[in-house]
């Protein structure tokens, strides 16, 4: 056996434990789980089959359309304010040390956190009575502008997206850190000695050095983006009017509180769907190479 092929079978055998635990735990429940979303079934007892009727109740749904379309308005938010803003401070980092206390504060603090203490965290900041938020603009004489953030159907969305942003701009600070840490010195060199400096430096070289990263990153947001459940479950229970709901908690208050589990399988297959068609179109639209 060549060293090629003894390279090639370790490599195989390192794997094959991650590949077994990704196929038990995660393969084996979504094909099940899409198999589920076939039949009428309670959880419990004999299931009737179906066909697609879940699916086509699920497109006909007024809320499923609503939690989706929240959804999107996740995946926006994340896509455009995780990743400039992890990126931004990954930048700053490498370039002010006495930054560093300041994220570690303020940004790690969310990694060390459960998204159950966040949740709580943020709805006594949202609070109408005793929440800082209120508290702050009474205190700057903008008594006015006081509202009841996560109460209100008509912002309470648009309240989520603060502490969902900064909830998840750590993971991809270190991936961007990393990322931008693995640049060739040579590169920097050769930039100062051309006189290549500042934002042309930074969209000319850095960018594109990185972009395979901001590409996997973006993959990484908008699945997760999709996945949203936790803090938006503690924060509002999909509530007020289904103002919040998301197709995760919209899959969850149909199979766990009124027990549809073949409706809620066919609901976690959609969304599974619906990452792998949203993250085929990024890839295509950031295909090509920076320029």
């Amino acid at each position: 056996m060549t060293s090629t092929s003894r390279m090639k079978s370790f490599i195989v055998l390192g794997l094959l434990p991650a590949l077994l635990l990704f196929v038990i735990f995660v393969m084996i429940p979504i094909i099940w789980s899409a198999y589920y979303g076939l039949f009428d079934w309670k959880g419990i007892g004999s299931a009737k089959f179906i066909g697609l009727g879940n699916y086509l109740e699920a497109i006909q749904d007024p809320i499923f359309w609503l939690s989706f379309k929240n959804n999107m308005l996740v995946v926006v938010a994340s896509v455009f304010g995780q990743v400039p803003i992890a990126l931004i401070l990954a930048l700053l980092l490498l370039k002010n040390h006495w930054f560093h206390s300041f994220i570690r504060s303020s940004v790690f603090m969310p990694m060390v956190l459960s998204s159950v203490v966040v949740g709580i965290i943020w709805g006594y900041i949202y609070h109408p009575e005793i929440g800082i938020l209120n508290f702050l603009l009474d205190s700057l004489g903008l008594g006015s502008w006081k509202k009841l953030w996560l109460a209100d159907p008509g912002i309470s969305m648009y309240s989520l997206m603060v502490p969902i942003i900064w909830n998840y701009i750590g993971p991809y600070l270190i991936i961007f850190i990393a990322a931008l840490q693995n640049i060739p010195g040579e590169i920097d060199d050769a930039a100062k000695i051309d006189g290549v400096q500042g934002s042309r430096k930074l969209f000319s070289i850095t960018l594109p050095m990185i972009w395979d990263t901001i590409k996997v990153v973006i993959v990484l947001c908008i699945s997760g983006s999709l996945k949203a459940f936790d803090l938006i479950y503690i924060m509002t229970g999909g509530g007020p009017a289904h103002s919040t709901e998301v197709l995760a908690s919209y899959m969850y208050n149909n199979t766990f509180s009124i027990y549809r589990f073949g409706y809620g399988s066919a609901v976690s297959t959609t969304i599974i769907i619906l990452s792998l068609i949203l993250i085929a179109g990024s890839q295509y639209l950031m295909k090509k190479d920076y320029r």
